[in-house]
């Protein structure tokens, strides 16, 4: 039988180790690469890592790991070395002919049709087969149980442990016979003896990592497999000219040209006047109370910081989180934010921080979303694109592809080369941004790494090793919490110091954070911190961590005082007519135009000495109706943001606003600019302005106090004489009968039945939180003196989260049935999440990484793909606006590209990104699917995932059946559905 040795057969172990396939020639330069050559050269940039990247913390986990001081170094090595040991089978080396004579001729021996005829992956291979070796060598099976994931999974799904066996069809031709188990065992023994580890037992761990060390390691050897599969790594074909100490040069010039770096590394203590060194002032009380606290703290864990908004968190939380890595061995920071537009100005705060503390790792901070090509910061520290990029991202195997999209940023980061002054653009491959030693970018890239998806380790790895600092952490829903819950289980398992701050933190929120955290840390499966103490005060820090000597939890609670005085702002009611569900749009549309021309006549009131003003909207399309009616009456004076403007436009807008209403004088006469801002939500977070007057719709009262926190930010301003008093101005909002006088003294709203609210706004926030945000409102216009701010805020909070006592009796029966409702769908929101997230529940005290892809979560691309798992509710589409005036191309602003859309000049590149819009939420994602690449953009390196919608003449288009309009103002408009009357020119092209 054909395979089957003879009696002449004998096995020829050298030529066996000089024949066996590590890389194809296609993969390595043009030079075929051992499998023992590339071993040895994922272990080397092992052993390159583990000198110029890991973080301490992490060297510690590992030499405990593996038994003492310096032993982690060659575990670590050994492990990443072994990824590929699933490759020596006849099931991997037969797909290569012209190699697989080679592998023949040393004496080993497959049955070809039976081979062929059966998949069996090298990662499950590797997973089955080192069970076994590892069992003949005496190593312990609870150490089997947790490193046969590690190479099963580097290919970025861990499976059951049953999937990894060959099919018992193919009886035993793809794993081979005994020559073969012979071969794999002098193909380690080489490793090892290379490795300077000698005898295969030399390795062997002596303490179980927990399951977060074991998911970080993970990531670890997936990162060193794919960079010794990428430029730098030309393939050796004769066994002679293998060496670890070979492969250790070609590491570190690998390493040298993709320009890798890690963080600080060993970071010092930072000395009592760190803080003026870092910021050139002097710490404020609530500084000074993170920063003691972060001393006081002994094992990494929790602190959740509370304060006032223009209280100075992001300084606290900096520090205190240099404290931390000076303490625990963290190597860089994570900072997280609630969307993409807020970091831009917090990347900027994060490069000096640590500028100050090394001049040198302003250049490792990398600014990690879709959008960062916006950032004229981001932008001009990129050097020019390098060609190498994509060959340089390297590919982990011949017969997949990882990769997807390399980099959602157009530009890419420039490389390692000394004119970048961005980190390495290896990092802004697939998955891999959060390995980046400094990060700044939105919450969502956390919660990317809490999902069941594939090559979650990566992006794990890349957060455990740093401090995690999550900003506005109160503004994530039901839904999206899951998600940040899970990831605090994950860090309080791996020990990662992780600071949140939060100006509106609802009790129930701060109890669940803490216990999420200290759950991970021991252990558990569900915990409860039923001492834990919420703060009595505010400012306040309170913090959380798993005692080092194994005594059970600590935790406590520190208070200050604000550095800012209270002083009382106004509450002032605009209420407006809200039609009755079944009311027909003519009595919509007459409400609405009614509405905006109340506001607009309040603000010619308001504004008649100067000043400026800032109305939030709770969508767009109000914000829209809104500018549209004040740009009648103030001209240029307004200016609008919004979710549905050209990203470019955007940029600007928001830049604009937060240089004109910064919140310190600008000029010696520190006069106030005369300017209106409209917005939606995207003005509630680390929006950084200073206002004289706030109007804004009913919000829950979490968001609604954000929001004020815009309003007279600043304490130097001069400001006109009747805005000289903070008044916020609340409207969205309807009696529940007769409507009272505009001032709200007509009729007492907490007597009457409960009010309505635009259908949007109860569908965005739940009719139960508005109904509680509403007695509170109409509870403080009815006083003299509103509320008192920022020492009012916590009790205001709690109210709008607690029970429904404080609710008039007036209302009580629609609030229990909004209750009611919304526990509902909260469970409903749950449930849904749970889908998604990475551990199961009732596996979060399992001890090892087998099973964890038991259900995979379905492939997903790019960044909008990714928030859709981690965001409730459809996403919605993108595109990019391009007109088509019947005989070209052309830009929003005009400048013309090619007839089939090819861009003529590298120069316009950029022109044509920033008309990267986001469509109306009446238009779901499925609308893209509507959408296509233009013929000229596919194949180019930065077009050819982008979809066009391709407006006429008239700048409208149709899309999922509505009518689109763009408006150079406004931005995308949704007119309506199409009718056969407007659908003449509503086309889409492309």
């Amino acid at each position: 039988m054909a395979g089957i040795p003879g009696p002449d057969d004998s096995l020829d172990l050298h030529a066996a180790l000089g024949a066996l396939v590590g890389k194809t020639p296609e993969y390595a330069e043009g030079t075929m690469n051992l499998l023992l050559s590339h071993m040895l050269d994922a272990a080397a940039i092992a052993d390159v890592m583990w000198e110029r990247y890991l973080a301490p913390s992490t060297r510690r986990l590992l030499d405990e790991t593996a038994g003492g001081q310096g032993r982690g170094r060659g575990l670590f090595i050994w492990l990443c070395g072994m990824h590929d040991y699933g490759k020596a089978t006849p099931a991997f080396q037969h797909r290569w002919p012209r190699e697989a004579e080679a592998v023949r001729a040393a004496g080993l021996r497959w049955h070809e049709p039976t081979a062929g005829r059966f998949a069996w992956h090298h990662g499950r291979a590797g997973g089955y087969l080192l069970q076994r070796l590892l069992s003949a060598a005496g190593w312990p099976e609870e150490h089997i149980d947790w490193v046969w994931p590690l190479v099963a999974g580097h290919h970025g799904f861990f499976s059951v442990e049953s999937a990894l066996k060959p099919d018992r069809k193919a009886r035993g031709q793809l794993e081979g016979d005994e020559r073969w188990a012979e071969v794999r065992l002098t193909l380690v023994q080489r490793l090892s003896g290379e490795l300077g580890l000698g005898a295969l037992t030399a390795p062997a761990p002596a303490v179980v990592p927990t399951r977060a060390v074991q998911l970080q390691l993970s990531g670890l050897i997936v990162m060193t497999d794919w960079i010794a599969s990428g430029a730098g790594f030309r393939g050796i074909d004769a066994l002679a000219d293998v060496s670890f100490q070979g492969a250790r040069q070609r590491a570190a010039a690998a390493w040298e040209k993709l320009g890798l770096q890690g963080g600080w590394g060993e970071l010092p203590e930072p000395p009592p006047d760190a803080f003026a060194k870092r910021f050139g002032c002097e710490p404020r009380p609530s500084q000074e109370l993170a920063m003691e606290t972060a001393r006081q703290m002994a094992a990494p864990g929790l602190m959740v910081i509370e304060a006032p908004m223009g209280e100075g968190k992001t300084r606290a939380a900096l520090m205190a989180a240099e404290i931390l890595a000076a303490k625990f061995g963290a190597d860089g920071v994570f900072v997280g934010m609630p969307e993409w537009s807020t970091d831009d100005p917090m990347f900027g705060k994060v490069r000096e921080w640590v500028s100050r503390i090394d001049g040198k790792l302003a250049d490792r901070v990398a600014l990690l979303h879709g959008k960062r090509t916006f950032n004229k910061e981001w932008s001009a520290l990129l050097s020019e694109p390098r060609g190498v990029r994509l060959a340089a991202v390297g590919e982990c195997d011949e017969d997949e592809r990882h990769g997807e999209q390399a980099s959602d940023d157009p530009h890419g980061s420039g490389g390692g080369g000394p004119v970048a002054r961005v980190p390495a653009e290896w990092f802004f491959g697939y998955a891999r941004g959060l390995l980046c030693p400094f990060v700044v970018g939105p919450v969502d890239q956390l919660l990317y790494a809490t999902t069941r998806t594939k090559f979650v380790m990566l992006r794990m790895a890349g957060l455990v090793g740093k401090v995690v600092v999550l900003d506005e952490v109160h503004a994530t829903d039901v839904y999206t919490s899951q998600f940040l819950l899970e990831g605090l289980r994950w860090f309080g398992q791996a020990g990662v110091p992780v600071v949140l701050l939060s100006a509106t933190l609802p009790a129930p929120q701060r109890q669940a954070l803490v216990d999420a955290y200290l759950a991970g840390a021991l252990g558990c499966e569900e915990f409860t911190a039923d001492d834990l103490r919420h703060p009595q005060g505010y400012p306040s820090a309170t913090v959380v961590w798993n005692a080092p000597d194994g005594t059970g939890h600590r935790s406590g609670v520190s208070v200050c005082d604000s550095w800012r005085t209270d002083r009382p702002v106004d509450v002032v009611l605009l209420p407006e007519a809200v039609p009755e569900g079944g009311a027909d749009p003519e009595e919509h549309r007459a409400a609405d135009t009614a509405a905006d021309a109340a506001v607009a006549d309040l603000l010619g009131e308001e504004l008649t000495h100067g000043g400026c003003a800032l109305v939030i909207r709770n969508t767009v399309e109000r914000a829209q109706a809104l500018c549209t009616v004040l740009r009648e009456r103030f001209g240029d004076q307004v200016v609008l943001l919004h979710e549905q403007l050209p990203l470019g436009t955007r940029a600007d807008r928001t830049a604009e606003c937060l240089h004109r209403l910064a919140p310190w004088p600008t000029g010696t006469a520190a006069v106030r600019p005369q300017m209106i801002v409209v917005a939606t939500q995207v003005a509630e977070q680390a929006f950084d302005v200073d206002v004289d007057v706030l109007i804004t719709d009913m919000a829950p009262i979490d968001a609604l106090l954000q929001r004020m926190g815009r309003l007279h930010r600043g304490d130097r301003m001069h400001r006109p004489g009747r805005l000289a008093r903070p008044r916020v101005i609340v409207t969205g909002w309807a009696p529940g009968s007769a409507l009272p006088g505009r001032d709200g003294t007509d009729a007492d709203p907490l007597g009457r039945g409960a009010p309505r609210f635009p259908a949007r706004s109860q569908a965005l926030y739940g009719r139960h939180l508005l109904l509680h945000t509403a007695a509170l409102v109409f509870t403080a216009a009815g006083q003299s003196g509103g509320w008192s701010l920022p020492g009012d805020i916590p009790a205001l909070v709690a109210a709008g989260y607690g029970g429904d006592d404080e609710v008039p009796e007036a209302w009580r029966d629609d609030t229990d049935a909004a209750r009611r409702q919304e526990e509902a769908e909260r469970r409903e929101r749950i449930g849904n999440a749970s889908h998604h997230l990475l551990t199961r529940r009732g596996d979060r005290e399992a001890t090892t990484l087998a099973d964890l892809h038991y259900v995979a979560v379905p492939p997903v691309k790019g960044d909008a793909g990714m928030t859709a798992l981690v965001r409730d509710g459809d996403p919605g589409a993108e595109a990019v606006l391009v007109i088509h005036d019947g005989a070209r191309y052309l830009t929003l602003s005009g400048s013309a590209l090619a007839e089939d859309g090819a861009v003529p000049d590298n120069d316009l590149i950029d022109e044509v990104l920033a008309d990267t819009v986001k469509l109306p939420a009446t238009c779901s994602s499925e609308a893209a699917v509507e959408l296509s690449v233009l013929p000229g953009w596919v194949g180019h390196e930065r077009l050819k995932y982008r979809r066009a919608l391709v407006l006429g003449a008239d700048r409208t288009a149709s899309v999922s059946g509505r009518r689109l309009r763009y408006d150079p103002v406004l931005g995308i408009i949704d007119e309506g559905a199409v009718t056969a009357e407007s659908s003449g020119s509503a086309v889409v092209r492309g």
